[in-house]
């Protein structure tokens, strides 16, 4: 699941106002020259102290914000949000930004990494909300030997003001949900509504190289699932084919432009059973939208 999230300067001194500095003299008596110089060069030197303080101050800001991961990336012709550091759902999981990245061939990087004894996941999300059409994903990496506790997930999810957690989305996930003998493929739609269950089809693969593509076309009648191996015209086998038709389409197939979300996590945060981190590449996304009628 995602969301948008924003990073804000810290003020440097947080109620802060700029005041004219005072030196007070209670007897209200003049002081002689000699006072009056050592007043001034304590004004100074106190001025130039404060000069010192505030540039040190502003300097360790922009430092401390270049450390920053990037809290946007463009990939594929978008703009993507990446999660922020914290803890939530899925699973519940602990997320990094800095394990999304975008090298220099503009490919998508997704990480699942292990820090003192902590897994920490990756998660990003389209700012544009993408409707009826064909979804398709280029993957590089074996998604048919992920760990029985790691999850890739390719979807769309709905904002709140589409629907609640639950309805709405549309999954291509490869997951065996903690049990190594579950089928790795996993293309499941939510229904429109509450009160409804979920339909999944779970299907096996064996891929015999890195590449595979994978796709949903999403119309108001119907959502077809496919996954091939291979990427474009080199797409030499396919993987599974799932075509959803429900009788009562408007019940069961969301209708609203939805994010598109790519999350690499642990099931029900539990770390992968081989203790291995992992990293698997979004060579491209790429969405086609449905032709009007």
């Amino acid at each position: 699941m995602g969301a948008v999230f924003s990073r804000t300067a810290p003020s440097l001194l947080p109620g802060a106002q700029s005041q004219p500095v005072r030196f007070h003299n209670p007897a209200r008596v003049r002081p002689a020259g000699g006072q009056r110089l050592a007043a001034r060069l304590e004004n100074k030197s106190l001025m130039t102290a404060l000069k010192t303080i505030l540039i040190s101050g502003l300097a360790a800001l922009v430092m401390a914000g270049s450390a920053y991961p990037a809290t946007t990336i463009r990939f594929s012709g978008y703009t993507w949000e990446v999660r922020p550091a914290g803890k939530g759902g899925p699973g519940p999981n602990y997320w990094d930004p800095a394990n999304v990245t975008v090298d220099s061939n503009g490919w998508l990087h997704l990480k699942l990494t292990e820090r003192d004894g902590r897994w920490y996941g990756s998660e990003v999300h389209t700012q544009e909300r993408l409707g009826f059409g064909q979804y398709e994903f280029a993957l590089a990496g074996r998604v048919d030997q992920l760990d029985q506790n790691v999850v890739l997930g390719l979807f769309n999810y709905p904002t709140p003001d589409v629907g609640p957690d639950g309805t709405q989305e549309i999954d291509i996930e490869f997951a065996r949900w903690g049990r190594a003998a579950t089928p790795i493929g996993n293309f499941t739609v939510w229904p429109a509504r509450t009160g409804l269950k979920q339909e999944t089809k779970p299907f096996p693969f064996l891929l015999e190289g890195d590449l595979s593509t994978h796709r949903f076309s999403w119309s108001p009648a119907s959502i077809r699932f496919q996954s091939s191996a291979g990427l474009g015209e080199n797409q030499s086998r396919p993987l599974a084919d799932w075509r959803y038709e429900p009788a009562n389409a408007a019940d069961r197939i969301a209708r609203k432009p939805m994010p598109v979300h790519l999350n690499l996590w642990c099931c029900n945060g539990r770390p992968p059973a081989d203790k291995k981190p992992v990293e698997l590449i979004i060579r491209s996304f790429k969405f086609t939208p449905l032709p009007p009628p």
